[in-house]
């Protein structure tokens, strides 16, 4: 990991102008915003107090745009965060003062969109315009309500997460959704799904008031490929947070729920002020982060690893004096604030690398099912053949009968020829008798019933030959149907099994997009990241080329200040007594010029010393008010709650047991 090197929090300051309601009832302008010198001046009003006038590191007037504000106080710290550093950029003042509309701005309207649409469009064309670099984008939003951290892209958004805090990563919130994005479009979703689920609410100071503190987180994951790349990830972390604003309950006319939301955001507004002084102060070594879920939330954003900018929105009119000044103070003392920025490198949680590893393993799983296909064949891997078997069907009675009568006719057409033995007479058996019979004689009725019994052997035997015959048949044809459905059930099976092979694969495929469609990778070299890459080279340039001009022009100053010292030395050389006098007389009115100078720039000096003492006495006046003011708030909540106990009470009978 990069060794960190120390910087301060930047803090610019927005002023808006006038609104309908504050031109309506004649109120006057009390600040003015010189953004040439980055200076901003509270007037006393009717106070009579003398201009306060503040120094920061960029002041936007009320005709500033947002684009403007955009490129100066966040375009840097967008670029950080895709270099692997974290960033933090929050909107801090009175209520009504614009910080939802310096964050978020008008959406579809590219003119008056915020910081946080702007910076959309910033890390996907500059991811766009990247050449070998894989990225990993992922988006998360959460909300503050009464100090409870809700997940606006949470299926149950009103559900209360907690705080963790790991000695590796830091704080986090137990349970947050973080949503992987590809693109603008994606991000912007993912906002206006957050948006419907943040709480607001109406007061006599905004009609649409943030009751709440919201953080839009985004994760950039970077690695750097081809053979130059070291293979590290680098994972910046950009936080935009949009802080409810300070209220007071005589102005906004809070009560019941509105006036416990305003109590709560005063208390986390109030721990982050204590954080801060904490850190400014430097006289204690503890830092009050676990007063508020806001500063614990922000810890690392105030002291820690992180590059911050703080935009501090203020109100013009005169009747917002107290706030504007409170406003103004706090950032100025936001200023000295030290953070320890470092690039993040190689982190444990980062999950770009196991999108990398998900994606080899899917694709390793891919190749060796393209390379272990399955053939469907059969049982000894040859071509299935189909043989048709004949089977004989079974003869029926009738069918019987008339295959007996058809024998009998055969038999008696035989016995007319000639073709049967003759049956022996009496004569032949008894010694004397009747000689044989003709062939033409008729039969007898024994003959002709052993002619019957000989035909029906002869019939059964047959149909006995062709039922053995049937049964042999029916078994090959069994034996063959078994065989031919155990090979179309294997079949079958390899098919299924094919089926799923593909299926598998598809659904291999699918994911391994669906993994590589969330890395987004850079197109090509000279797109908008180069340009602004460039942009950045020239203003480097430039800041060099005035820091050079100015170190010439203090060398000069020094060069004339010798000059005039050695012509004063040199004035003490002269001719004669009247001489002399002039030369003295004119020296002492150069050195009394350079006296009163001086003399007035201790005066200068000690008017501000002076003004400092007041405002540090006005500061603990305006501490004061707030305390009484908070206290005051607590009080009025112990009464209503004591109210509803009282009336719960009196109405609510008691239940014997």
């Amino acid at each position: 990991m990069a060794p960190a090197s120390s910087e301060c929090v930047r803090v610019v300051v927005r002023c808006r102008p006038l609104n309908s309601k504050e031109t309506a009832e004649g109120r006057q302008k009390i600040v003015d915003v010189d953004s040439q010198h980055a200076g901003i001046t509270l007037r006393g009003g009717d106070t009579g107090d003398a201009p306060k006038t503040f120094t920061f590191d960029a002041t936007f007037d009320c005709g500033s745009r947002q684009r403007d504000v955009y490129e100066d106080a966040a375009a840097g710290i967008v670029n950080s965060v895709l270099a692997g550093y974290n960033g933090t950029i929050f909107a801090y003042g009175q209520t009504g003062t614009g910080k939802t509309h310096t964050m978020e701005g008008v959406a579809g309207d590219t003119e008056l969109q915020g910081i946080i649409p702007n910076s959309f469009e910033h890390i996907f064309n500059a991811i766009q315009g990247s050449a070998n670099k894989q990225y990993l984008v992922r988006a998360s939003f959460l909300e503050i309500y009464n100090e409870e951290i809700r997940d606006l892209l949470s299926k149950s958004p009103k559900d209360k997460l907690e705080l963790r805090e790991h000695k590796d990563s830091g704080v986090y919130v137990k349970g947050l959704n973080a949503f992987v994005v590809k693109s603008v479009a994606e991000m912007r979703n993912v906002l206006e799904v957050g948006k419907k689920n943040r709480s607001v609410g109406a007061t006599l100071m905004n009609q649409d008031s943030s009751r709440s503190h919201s953080v839009f987180s985004i994760t950039v994951e970077c690695v750097e490929q081809g053979p130059a790349a070291d293979g590290h990830i680098r994972v910046g972390k950009l936080n935009l947070v949009d802080l409810a604003g300070s209220e007071r309950q005589s102005k906004t006319g809070a009560t019941g729920d509105r006036l416990k939301e305003a109590t709560k955001i005063n208390l986390s507004l109030s721990a982050l002020g204590n954080v801060i002084s904490a850190l400014v102060d430097g006289k204690s070594g503890h830092v009050p982060y676990r007063d508020s879920k806001l500063t614990r939330l922000l810890q690392d954003s105030l002291g820690g690893n992180t590059k911050t900018v703080m935009v501090a929105n203020v109100g013009p009119a005169d009747w917002n004096f107290d706030e504007t000044l409170s406003t103004l103070r706090y950032a100025h003392r936001a200023k000295a604030i030290t953070n320890k920025p470092r690039v993040n490198e190689d982190p444990k949680d980062a999950m770009l690398r196991e999108f990398q590893d998900e994606i080899a393993r899917l694709k390793a799983q891919l190749e060796g099912a393209e390379a272990g296909g399955v053939a469907v064949g059969g049982p000894d891997g040859g071509e299935v053949l189909e043989r048709v078997v004949q089977v004989p069907k079974p003869l029926d009675p009738e069918a019987l009968a008339a295959m007996r009568a058809e024998m009998e006719a055969s038999l008696k057409r035989q016995l007319k020829e000639g073709r049967l033995s003759s049956f022996n007479g009496g004569a032949g058996r008894g010694g004397g008798g009747e000689g044989p019979r003709g062939l033409g004689a008729a039969l007898t009725a024994e003959e002709v019933e052993q002619i019957r019994r000989e035909a029906a052997a002869a019939s059964a035997a047959r149909a006995a030959e062709l039922e053995e015959e049937r049964r042999r048949a029916q078994a090959e044809a069994a034996k063959y149907e078994r065989k031919q459905k155990q090979l179309e059930d294997k079949m079958a099976a390899q098919a299924q099994e094919g089926e799923q092979l593909a299926a598998a694969k598809e659904a291999l495929r699918a994911r391994l997009r669906a993994m590589e469609g969330k890395i987004i990778k850079g197109e090509a070299r000279g797109g908008l990241l180069e340009v602004t890459r460039k942009k950045e080279e020239e203003i480097a340039r430039r800041e060099a080329e005035i820091a050079r001009r100015r170190e010439e022009e203090a060398r000069r100053r020094a060069d004339i200040t010798k000059l005039e010292e050695a012509a004063l030395a040199a004035e003490g050389r002269y001719g004669g007594l009247s001489e002399e006098a002039a030369a003295k007389t004119k020296k002492l009115e150069k050195l009394a010029r350079r006296i009163a100078v001086r003399a007035n720039a201790d005066t200068h000096a000690r008017a501000r010393v002076h003004d400092l003492d007041r405002e540090i006495g006005e500061a603990w006046s305006e501490w004061g008010a707030e305390k009484e003011e908070l206290l005051a708030g607590l009080r009025r909540l112990d009464q209503q709650a004591l109210l509803k106990d009282t009336v719960i009470e009196a109405f609510v009978p008691e239940v014997g047991y």
